[in-house]
Protein backbone atom coordinates (compact mmCIF):
# COMPACT_ATOMS: atom_id res chain seq x y z
CA UNK A 1 0.00 0.00 0.00
CA UNK A 2 1.21 3.36 -0.84
CA UNK A 3 2.06 5.71 2.03
CA UNK A 4 0.37 8.58 3.20
CA UNK A 5 1.29 12.00 1.71
CA UNK A 6 4.91 11.24 0.39
CA UNK A 7 4.75 13.56 -2.43
CA UNK A 8 6.01 17.37 -1.46
CA UNK A 9 4.26 20.46 -2.96
CA UNK A 10 7.30 20.92 -5.52
CA UNK A 11 7.09 17.01 -6.12
CA UNK A 12 3.47 17.69 -6.86
CA UNK A 13 3.84 20.59 -9.16
CA UNK A 14 6.67 18.36 -11.38
CA UNK A 15 4.15 15.98 -12.07
CA UNK A 16 1.36 18.08 -13.89
CA UNK A 17 3.80 20.73 -15.03
CA UNK A 18 2.27 22.20 -18.07
CA UNK A 19 -1.18 21.08 -16.58
CA UNK A 20 -3.78 23.50 -16.81
CA UNK A 21 -6.48 21.65 -17.47
CA UNK A 22 -7.13 18.46 -16.15
CA UNK A 23 -6.76 16.04 -19.02
CA UNK A 24 -8.66 13.31 -17.98
CA UNK A 25 -11.85 15.40 -19.63
CA UNK A 26 -14.46 14.46 -20.32
CA UNK A 27 -15.47 11.14 -18.87
CA UNK A 28 -12.64 11.49 -16.10
CA UNK A 29 -11.22 8.37 -16.41
CA UNK A 30 -7.82 8.02 -15.41
CA UNK A 31 -4.51 6.80 -17.02
CA UNK A 32 -3.70 4.14 -14.81
CA UNK A 33 -3.92 0.23 -15.24
CA UNK A 34 -5.18 -1.53 -12.70
CA UNK A 35 -3.55 -3.39 -9.94
CA UNK A 36 -2.82 -6.97 -11.04
CA UNK A 37 -2.38 -9.63 -8.43
CA UNK A 38 0.79 -11.69 -9.06
CA UNK A 39 2.88 -8.89 -10.75
CA UNK A 40 1.94 -6.31 -7.99
CA UNK A 41 1.00 -6.38 -4.11
CA UNK A 42 -0.70 -2.92 -3.59
CA UNK A 43 -3.38 -1.24 -4.76
CA UNK A 44 -2.88 1.21 -8.27
CA UNK A 45 -1.80 4.60 -7.44
CA UNK A 46 -3.06 7.65 -8.91
CA UNK A 47 -1.62 11.32 -9.04
CA UNK A 48 -5.21 12.79 -9.76
CA UNK A 49 -8.26 13.88 -7.22
CA UNK A 50 -10.94 11.81 -7.14
CA UNK A 51 -13.43 11.86 -10.87
CA UNK A 52 -16.32 12.65 -9.88
CA UNK A 53 -16.71 16.14 -8.83
CA UNK A 54 -15.04 17.61 -11.81
CA UNK A 55 -17.21 14.86 -14.07
CA UNK A 56 -20.58 16.62 -12.84
CA UNK A 57 -19.05 19.55 -13.53
CA UNK A 58 -18.58 18.46 -17.29
CA UNK A 59 -21.72 17.15 -17.09
CA UNK A 60 -23.72 20.03 -16.00
CA UNK A 61 -22.08 22.56 -18.55
CA UNK A 62 -23.64 20.37 -20.98
CA UNK A 63 -27.17 19.52 -19.24
CA UNK A 64 -27.73 22.21 -16.23
CA UNK A 65 -31.29 20.75 -16.65
CA UNK A 66 -29.91 17.86 -13.90
CA UNK A 67 -30.04 19.91 -11.81
CA UNK A 68 -33.92 19.96 -11.25
CA UNK A 69 -33.66 16.26 -10.66
CA UNK A 70 -32.10 17.42 -6.89
CA UNK A 71 -34.67 16.85 -3.97
CA UNK A 72 -35.83 14.00 -1.86
CA UNK A 73 -38.25 11.22 -2.07
CA UNK A 74 -41.04 10.66 1.05
CA UNK A 75 -41.65 7.00 -0.92
CA UNK A 76 -38.66 5.92 0.86
CA UNK A 77 -39.72 5.97 4.13
CA UNK A 78 -42.78 4.26 3.21
CA UNK A 79 -40.73 0.95 2.00
CA UNK A 80 -38.91 1.77 5.61
CA UNK A 81 -41.85 1.15 7.08
CA UNK A 82 -42.83 -1.97 5.03
CA UNK A 83 -39.32 -3.41 5.21
CA UNK A 84 -39.08 -2.91 9.56
CA UNK A 85 -42.29 -4.39 9.53
CA UNK A 86 -41.80 -7.68 7.21
CA UNK A 87 -38.55 -7.88 9.08
CA UNK A 88 -40.20 -8.12 12.45
CA UNK A 89 -42.88 -9.92 12.12
CA UNK A 90 -40.94 -12.74 10.70
CA UNK A 91 -38.80 -12.36 13.70
CA UNK A 92 -42.01 -12.71 16.08
CA UNK A 93 -42.81 -15.82 13.79
CA UNK A 94 -39.38 -17.43 14.36
CA UNK A 95 -39.24 -17.08 18.07
CA UNK A 96 -42.75 -17.73 19.20
CA UNK A 97 -44.37 -19.22 16.28
CA UNK A 98 -42.04 -22.04 14.65
CA UNK A 99 -39.92 -22.49 17.24
CA UNK A 100 -38.79 -25.48 15.99
CA UNK A 101 -38.10 -24.50 12.20
CA UNK A 102 -34.15 -24.20 12.17
CA UNK A 103 -33.31 -24.99 8.93
CA UNK A 104 -36.59 -22.84 7.25
CA UNK A 105 -35.33 -19.85 9.58
CA UNK A 106 -32.00 -20.20 8.19
CA UNK A 107 -32.77 -20.66 4.73
CA UNK A 108 -35.24 -17.56 5.26
CA UNK A 109 -33.01 -15.99 6.62
CA UNK A 110 -30.71 -15.50 3.62
CA UNK A 111 -33.49 -15.17 1.33
CA UNK A 112 -35.74 -12.71 2.56
CA UNK A 113 -34.22 -11.19 6.13
CA UNK A 114 -31.09 -11.06 4.23
CA UNK A 115 -32.29 -9.22 1.14
CA UNK A 116 -34.23 -6.99 3.51
CA UNK A 117 -31.27 -6.30 5.50
CA UNK A 118 -28.91 -5.24 2.49
CA UNK A 119 -31.92 -3.42 1.37
CA UNK A 120 -32.20 -1.62 4.70
CA UNK A 121 -28.25 -0.78 4.21
CA UNK A 122 -29.67 1.07 1.13
CA UNK A 123 -31.59 2.95 3.08
CA UNK A 124 -29.06 4.12 5.16
CA UNK A 125 -27.50 5.77 2.19
CA UNK A 126 -30.52 7.27 1.15
CA UNK A 127 -30.62 9.14 4.45
CA UNK A 128 -27.04 9.93 4.23
CA UNK A 129 -27.82 12.03 1.69
CA UNK A 130 -31.24 13.58 3.01
CA UNK A 131 -33.07 11.64 -0.22
CA UNK A 132 -36.15 10.57 2.06
CA UNK A 133 -37.43 13.81 3.90
CA UNK A 134 -37.14 17.67 3.63
CA UNK A 135 -34.58 18.67 6.96
CA UNK A 136 -31.71 16.25 8.31
CA UNK A 137 -33.51 15.46 11.44
CA UNK A 138 -35.78 13.76 9.50
CA UNK A 139 -33.49 12.04 7.56
CA UNK A 140 -31.64 10.89 10.61
CA UNK A 141 -34.84 9.68 11.95
CA UNK A 142 -35.61 7.40 9.03
CA UNK A 143 -32.24 5.90 9.52
CA UNK A 144 -32.89 4.96 13.03
CA UNK A 145 -36.32 3.23 12.33
CA UNK A 146 -34.70 1.69 9.64
CA UNK A 147 -32.01 0.49 12.05
CA UNK A 148 -34.24 -1.57 14.14
CA UNK A 149 -34.09 -4.56 12.51
CA UNK A 150 -30.45 -4.82 12.33
CA UNK A 151 -29.54 -5.80 16.28
CA UNK A 152 -26.44 -3.47 15.99
CA UNK A 153 -26.16 0.66 15.85
CA UNK A 154 -25.33 0.92 12.06
CA UNK A 155 -27.43 4.03 10.66
CA UNK A 156 -25.68 6.67 12.33
CA UNK A 157 -22.19 5.48 11.70
CA UNK A 158 -22.70 4.62 7.96
CA UNK A 159 -23.77 8.32 7.51
CA UNK A 160 -20.56 9.37 9.20
CA UNK A 161 -18.09 7.20 7.20
CA UNK A 162 -20.00 7.49 4.29
CA UNK A 163 -20.11 10.76 3.49
CA UNK A 164 -15.90 10.54 4.50
CA UNK A 165 -15.95 7.96 1.21
CA UNK A 166 -17.36 10.73 -0.80
CA UNK A 167 -15.55 13.41 0.30
CA UNK A 168 -12.06 11.45 0.32
CA UNK A 169 -12.78 8.64 -2.20
CA UNK A 170 -9.37 6.41 -2.89
CA UNK A 171 -7.40 8.94 -0.39
CA UNK A 172 -5.49 6.02 1.60
CA UNK A 173 -6.02 7.01 5.36
CA UNK A 174 -9.26 8.77 4.81
CA UNK A 175 -11.45 6.74 2.68
CA UNK A 176 -13.13 4.32 5.16
CA UNK A 177 -14.19 2.17 1.85
CA UNK A 178 -10.42 0.93 1.09
CA UNK A 179 -9.34 -2.78 2.06
CA UNK A 180 -7.14 -2.68 5.01
CA UNK A 181 -3.59 -3.14 4.49
CA UNK A 182 -3.43 -6.77 6.68
CA UNK A 183 -6.19 -7.54 4.74
CA UNK A 184 -4.96 -7.15 1.34
CA UNK A 185 -1.82 -9.18 2.60
CA UNK A 186 -3.76 -11.92 4.69
CA UNK A 187 -6.32 -12.61 1.56
CA UNK A 188 -4.41 -12.24 -1.36
CA UNK A 189 -5.34 -13.74 -4.26
CA UNK A 190 -6.21 -17.31 -2.99
CA UNK A 191 -9.49 -17.95 -4.56
CA UNK A 192 -10.84 -19.54 -1.01
CA UNK A 193 -9.85 -16.81 1.19
CA UNK A 194 -11.50 -14.26 -0.97
CA UNK A 195 -14.73 -16.70 -0.84
CA UNK A 196 -14.51 -16.78 2.93
CA UNK A 197 -13.58 -12.50 2.78
CA UNK A 198 -16.53 -12.25 1.11
CA UNK A 199 -18.73 -13.99 3.51
CA UNK A 200 -17.92 -11.87 6.48
CA UNK A 201 -17.34 -8.45 4.61
CA UNK A 202 -19.93 -7.00 6.33
CA UNK A 203 -18.22 -7.14 9.64
CA UNK A 204 -15.12 -5.87 7.38
CA UNK A 205 -17.03 -3.08 6.33
CA UNK A 206 -17.68 -2.01 9.87
CA UNK A 207 -14.07 -2.86 11.34
CA UNK A 208 -12.86 -0.46 8.62
CA UNK A 209 -14.69 2.13 10.28
CA UNK A 210 -13.31 1.46 13.48
CA UNK A 211 -9.65 1.43 12.31
CA UNK A 212 -9.86 5.31 12.08
CA UNK A 213 -10.28 5.04 15.96
CA UNK A 214 -12.97 8.24 16.36
CA UNK A 215 -15.00 8.79 18.95
CA UNK A 216 -18.49 8.19 18.87
CA UNK A 217 -20.05 11.59 17.59
CA UNK A 218 -23.76 12.94 19.26
CA UNK A 219 -25.72 10.98 16.84
CA UNK A 220 -23.60 7.58 17.07
CA UNK A 221 -24.26 7.85 20.77
CA UNK A 222 -28.09 8.23 20.13
CA UNK A 223 -28.10 5.71 17.77
CA UNK A 224 -26.72 3.28 20.27
CA UNK A 225 -29.00 4.11 23.40
CA UNK A 226 -32.23 3.87 20.45
CA UNK A 227 -31.18 0.37 19.18
CA UNK A 228 -29.99 -0.95 23.09
CA UNK A 229 -33.78 0.05 23.47
CA UNK A 230 -35.75 -1.78 20.41
CA UNK A 231 -32.98 -4.76 20.81
CA UNK A 232 -34.59 -5.11 24.59
CA UNK A 233 -38.30 -4.77 23.52
CA UNK A 234 -37.43 -7.25 20.36
CA UNK A 235 -36.06 -9.69 22.93
CA UNK A 236 -39.43 -9.06 25.37
CA UNK A 237 -41.64 -9.38 22.20
CA UNK A 238 -40.12 -12.52 20.04
CA UNK A 239 -37.97 -13.78 22.31
CA UNK A 240 -34.02 -14.72 22.03
CA UNK A 241 -34.71 -16.91 19.05
CA UNK A 242 -36.57 -14.27 17.54
CA UNK A 243 -33.45 -11.88 17.91
CA UNK A 244 -31.40 -14.94 16.65
CA UNK A 245 -33.05 -14.05 13.30
CA UNK A 246 -32.41 -11.26 12.91
CA UNK A 247 -28.94 -11.59 13.79
CA UNK A 248 -28.53 -14.16 11.03
CA UNK A 249 -30.44 -11.87 8.11
CA UNK A 250 -27.60 -9.20 8.81
CA UNK A 251 -24.54 -11.44 8.53
CA UNK A 252 -26.23 -13.69 5.68
CA UNK A 253 -27.03 -10.50 3.90
CA UNK A 254 -24.43 -8.83 4.72
CA UNK A 255 -21.67 -11.63 2.98
CA UNK A 256 -21.98 -13.86 -0.29
CA UNK A 257 -25.55 -12.50 -1.17
CA UNK A 258 -26.85 -10.60 -4.13
CA UNK A 259 -27.54 -8.02 -2.39
CA UNK A 260 -24.00 -6.89 -0.81
CA UNK A 261 -22.58 -7.31 -3.93
CA UNK A 262 -22.95 -3.74 -4.93
CA UNK A 263 -19.74 -3.32 -2.40
CA UNK A 264 -17.46 -5.47 -4.90
CA UNK A 265 -18.95 -4.00 -7.92
CA UNK A 266 -18.60 -0.15 -6.89
CA UNK A 267 -14.83 0.80 -6.77
CA UNK A 268 -12.95 -2.54 -7.59
CA UNK A 269 -11.11 -2.05 -10.43
CA UNK A 270 -12.56 -4.16 -13.65
CA UNK A 271 -11.26 -2.27 -16.20
CA UNK A 272 -7.85 0.45 -16.71
CA UNK A 273 -8.68 3.80 -15.36
CA UNK A 274 -12.09 3.10 -14.31
CA UNK A 275 -12.44 3.48 -10.66
CA UNK A 276 -16.22 3.22 -9.97
CA UNK A 277 -18.78 1.15 -11.86
CA UNK A 278 -22.92 0.66 -12.07
CA UNK A 279 -24.90 -1.99 -12.25
CA UNK A 280 -27.66 -2.13 -14.83
CA UNK A 281 -29.92 -5.17 -13.95
CA UNK A 282 -32.96 -6.41 -12.50
CA UNK A 283 -31.57 -6.12 -9.08
CA UNK A 284 -32.01 -2.42 -8.63
CA UNK A 285 -35.93 -2.93 -8.84
CA UNK A 286 -35.85 -4.21 -5.28
CA UNK A 287 -32.44 -3.09 -3.86
CA UNK A 288 -33.27 0.56 -4.93
CA UNK A 289 -31.17 1.92 -7.63
CA UNK A 290 -28.21 1.48 -6.18
CA UNK A 291 -26.09 0.24 -8.54
CA UNK A 292 -26.80 3.65 -10.53
CA UNK A 293 -23.36 4.33 -8.57
CA UNK A 294 -21.66 6.54 -11.28
CA UNK A 295 -24.79 8.30 -11.41
CA UNK A 296 -24.83 8.43 -7.99
CA UNK A 297 -21.43 9.53 -7.31
CA UNK A 298 -21.34 12.14 -9.87
CA UNK A 299 -24.85 13.39 -8.68
CA UNK A 300 -25.49 12.36 -4.63
CA UNK A 301 -27.99 15.09 -4.17
CA UNK A 302 -30.18 12.81 -6.65
CA UNK A 303 -32.75 10.62 -4.88
CA UNK A 304 -32.75 6.57 -6.14
CA UNK A 305 -35.91 7.36 -7.98
CA UNK A 306 -34.21 9.63 -10.57
CA UNK A 307 -30.65 8.15 -10.82
CA UNK A 308 -31.83 6.36 -14.39
CA UNK A 309 -32.94 9.82 -15.74
CA UNK A 310 -29.64 10.81 -15.16
CA UNK A 311 -28.51 8.61 -17.69
CA UNK A 312 -31.09 8.97 -19.94
CA UNK A 313 -30.29 12.50 -20.31
CA UNK A 314 -26.56 12.57 -20.31
CA UNK A 315 -26.25 9.15 -22.56
CA UNK A 316 -22.63 10.17 -23.72
CA UNK A 317 -20.88 10.54 -20.15
CA UNK A 318 -22.43 6.86 -18.92
CA UNK A 319 -22.99 4.33 -21.66
CA UNK A 320 -18.85 4.48 -22.82
CA UNK A 321 -17.79 3.51 -19.52
CA UNK A 322 -17.99 -0.24 -18.49
CA UNK A 323 -20.61 -1.58 -15.88
CA UNK A 324 -22.01 -4.59 -14.82
CA UNK A 325 -25.67 -6.40 -15.81
CA UNK A 326 -25.16 -9.21 -12.70
CA UNK A 327 -24.68 -9.13 -9.00
CA UNK A 328 -23.45 -13.01 -9.01
CA UNK A 329 -21.44 -12.94 -11.84
CA UNK A 330 -19.63 -9.83 -10.29
CA UNK A 331 -19.36 -12.16 -7.01
CA UNK A 332 -17.92 -15.02 -9.38
CA UNK A 333 -15.68 -13.58 -11.08
CA UNK A 334 -14.05 -11.69 -7.72
CA UNK A 335 -13.45 -14.74 -6.32
CA UNK A 336 -12.59 -17.03 -9.54
CA UNK A 337 -10.76 -14.83 -11.58
CA UNK A 338 -6.94 -14.45 -11.13
CA UNK A 339 -6.84 -10.82 -12.29
CA UNK A 340 -9.38 -9.51 -9.13
CA UNK A 341 -8.38 -9.25 -5.15
CA UNK A 342 -8.92 -7.45 -2.19
CA UNK A 343 -5.73 -5.16 -3.78
CA UNK A 344 -7.77 -3.83 -7.26
CA UNK A 345 -8.32 -0.84 -5.83
CA UNK A 346 -7.19 3.11 -7.01
CA UNK A 347 -5.81 4.94 -4.26
CA UNK A 348 -4.09 8.57 -4.15
CA UNK A 349 -2.86 10.60 -1.20
CA UNK A 350 -4.44 13.45 0.47
CA UNK A 351 -2.01 15.91 -1.34
CA UNK A 352 -2.42 14.79 -4.80
CA UNK A 353 -5.88 14.78 -4.49
CA UNK A 354 -5.86 18.50 -3.00
CA UNK A 355 -3.19 19.27 -5.56
CA UNK A 356 -5.56 18.17 -8.60
CA UNK A 357 -8.72 19.23 -7.20
CA UNK A 358 -7.17 23.26 -6.85
CA UNK A 359 -4.91 23.52 -9.72
CA UNK A 360 -6.42 21.43 -12.37
CA UNK A 361 -9.12 22.70 -14.24
CA UNK A 362 -12.40 21.92 -15.99
CA UNK A 363 -12.82 23.33 -19.26
CA UNK A 364 -15.58 24.69 -20.48
CA UNK A 365 -17.66 23.82 -23.84
CA UNK A 366 -15.53 26.13 -26.24
CA UNK A 367 -12.44 24.86 -24.14
CA UNK A 368 -12.75 20.88 -24.79
CA UNK A 369 -12.83 21.91 -28.32
CA UNK A 370 -9.97 23.71 -28.51
CA UNK A 371 -7.99 20.88 -26.26
CA UNK A 372 -8.30 18.17 -28.40
CA UNK A 373 -5.55 18.02 -30.39
CA UNK A 374 -2.79 18.76 -26.84
CA UNK A 375 -5.47 15.77 -24.80
CA UNK A 376 -4.63 13.37 -27.47
CA UNK A 377 -0.89 13.77 -27.04
CA UNK A 378 -0.82 14.46 -23.58
CA UNK A 379 -3.32 10.58 -22.81
CA UNK A 380 -0.59 8.68 -25.67
CA UNK A 381 2.13 9.59 -23.43
CA UNK A 382 0.60 8.83 -20.22
CA UNK A 383 -0.64 5.70 -21.37
CA UNK A 384 2.97 4.64 -22.23
CA UNK A 385 4.38 5.82 -18.83
CA UNK A 386 1.71 3.58 -17.17
CA UNK A 387 3.15 0.83 -20.23
CA UNK A 388 6.37 0.87 -19.07
CA UNK A 389 5.26 0.99 -15.26
CA UNK A 390 3.36 -2.46 -15.78
CA UNK A 391 6.82 -3.78 -17.65
CA UNK A 392 8.96 -2.82 -14.61
CA UNK A 393 6.06 -4.31 -12.21
CA UNK A 394 6.46 -8.14 -14.56
CA UNK A 395 10.41 -7.17 -14.65
CA UNK A 396 11.09 -7.08 -11.14
CA UNK A 397 8.37 -10.45 -10.24
CA UNK A 398 10.58 -11.98 -12.04
CA UNK A 399 13.98 -11.18 -10.97
CA UNK A 400 11.98 -11.50 -7.25
CA UNK A 401 11.38 -14.95 -8.50
CA UNK A 402 14.26 -16.25 -10.13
Amino acid sequence: MPPRDTRSSEELRAVHEGEQYDMRFPSYLGFWKRSVPGYEEAPRFDMYDEPHKKRKQQILNDYPEIEELYGYDTNTIWITAISVAVQMGLAYVFGRVLTDWHWTMLFVAYTIGGSISTQIGIIFHEFTHNLCAATTLQNRWVGNIANIPLPVPLAQSFRRYHLEHHTYQGVYGYDPDLPLEWEIRLIGNDPVKKFFWLIIYGVMYIGRGLAQQKQLSRWELYNWAWTIACDAVIVKVCGWRGMLYLVASVLLGFGLHPGAAHFIQEHYTFRDGQETYSYYGSGNYFWLNIGYHNEHHDFPLVPWTKLPDIRRIAPEYYDNLAYHTSWCAVLYMFVTSSLLAPQSRVVRTLDAHRYARKNLKVPTKEEVQKLSAEKAAFVAKMKKAADMSMEKAKARKIVKSA
